[in-house]
């Protein structure tokens, strides 16, 4: 059994995700053309939990609208609101207070990862701490920071990107008691690695804990890393609803999201094309995200072209 019940961390507003998360929460983009968070419900109800609350704060209406109550899933949907966020300590405080669980597992809503959740808890509770993080080898030190662990596997606190050693890599998915979280006042921000973890293992060695795996690990960080997982895990080219797309255009490595339109001799290459666009006839875009003109504020390297708001990707 892995926990009665699940929390999904899915209240970020994903900036590093911009402009995308402008016209979706980022749990709710697809990848390889089904929903980032429809991935990890169903991950969740095959692992035998039955239970899962989302946290919900920017553009909660992309995320209900697919998780809904969680029947088409397999497990019971609930939703935990935030307002301001909460923070990835301050949010399970919360959402312990919808279930009777003593116990959750907790997943980052942005992130995807086939870590055996069962091996996971066994491992927790063998332990008796109060928090077990899943951990793998750091996959790139200069962009991720890491987990450092005492010879014993006990959490010894986190060490900087770029830094060395680099430590090992969080990949999103860690058990957690309701008693790691009695400290903190509901309603009040408060992080977990870095905050609540640090304090927690300085009181009481062994408390937080890492449980090593070589489980796979995709980041939806970035238009660029998301662009990589969705193809990695879909196919050349990913196409979600009610899309149109001319029979003389040429798409390559590109995802598409719903009620797109793509008329005639357009060359797409790389690109992320979001719902709603009209990419009119003739067009060439590379390594770009497309969205309707208006839809986002314009960064600095975004450009206006017709009804359309280019933004290019950048690795």
């Amino acid at each position: 059994m892995t926990a009665p019940a699940a929390l999904v961390l899915t209240a970020g507003l994903g900036t590093r995700l911009r402009p995308l998360t402008w016209i979706r929460a980022k749990p709710a983009v697809p990848v390889g053309a089904e929903p980032l968070i429809a991935r990890i419900l169903r991950r969740l109800a095959a692992a035998g939990v039955q239970e899962a609350i989302l946290n919900l704060h920017h553009r909660p209406e992309t995320i209900t609208a697919i998780a809904g109550d969680g029947g088409a899933f397999g497990l019971r949907v609930r939703y935990s609101w935030e307002a301001p966020v909460l923070g990835s300590a301050g949010g399970p405080r919360r959402a312990f207070s919808l279930t009777a669980a003593d116990e959750l597992l907790l997943v980052n809503g942005d992130t995807l990862t086939d870590v055996d959740v069962s091996a996971l808890a066994a491992a927790h509770h063998a332990s008796g701490s109060l928090v077990t993080l899943a951990l793998g080898a750091n996959p790139d030190p200069a962009r991720y920071g890491g987990v450092r662990l005492d010879a014993g596997g006990a959490y010894a606190g986190t060490t900087q990107r770029g830094g060395s050693p680099s430590g090992w890599h969080f990949l999103g998915v860690q058990m957690v008691r309701r008693d790691a979280f009695l400290d903190l006042e509901d309603g009040v921000a408060a992080r977990s690695l870095g905050g609540v973890y640090d304090a927690l293992a300085a009181r009481r060695h062994g408390s937080v804990r890492g449980w090593t795996t070589e489980a796979s690990f995709f980041d939806i960080g970035t238009p660029a890393t998301y662009l990589a997982a969705s193809l990695a895990l879909g196919s050349g080219v990913a196409v979600g609803r009610g899309c149109r797309i001319a029979a003389d255009s040429e798409l390559s490595r590109t995802v598409i999201w719903d009620n797109v339109t793509i008329e005639g001799g357009t060359v797409l290459t790389e690109c992320i094309v979001a719902d709603g666009v009209v990419v009119p006839s003739g067009s060439r875009y590379h390594r770009s995200v497309l969205l309707p003109r208006g839809e986002a504020p314009l960064a600095p390297n975004d450009r206006l072209e017709g009804d359309l708001q280019v933004t290019p990707i950048v690795d």
